[in-house]
């Protein structure tokens, strides 16, 4: 299955459980792809000891997962891309939509 994950917030707690379920999918022979959006473009700066999320997505882009970052939210942040997180578009966007035959939310 094609499962398109998009996350868009920086609490840790749910942007962990995004990347964790994406690298679940991933373990399992899906094909994932993440599209980081309003807040969750800053997901790479979330510190917290128990919800490490950007490790989940270190292990995510790792593993071959695809992440996509909106760049309209990378720059309102005054934020770089990185390797992780490329700068991406709506159109971007609205391909992995397209490309999934399941899109969750986190």
């Amino acid at each position: 299955m094609k499962i398109g994950i998009m996350i868009e917030t920086n609490e840790p707690e749910k942007a962990w459980n995004g990347v964790r379920f994406a690298n679940t999918a991933l373990k399992n022979g899906h094909e994932v792809q993440i599209f980081l959006m309003s807040a969750g473009v800053e997901i790479e700066n979330i510190e917290h000891p128990k919800y490490n999320a950007k490790a989940q997505l270190e292990e995510f882009y790792k593993n071959n997962g695809t992440v996509l970052a909106c760049g309209t939210c990378i720059k309102s942040r005054n934020q770089a891309e990185s390797d992780v997180c490329p700068i991406s578009t709506m159109i971007d966007c609205l391909k992995m939509v397209e490309w999934a035959d399941k899109v969750m939310t986190f």
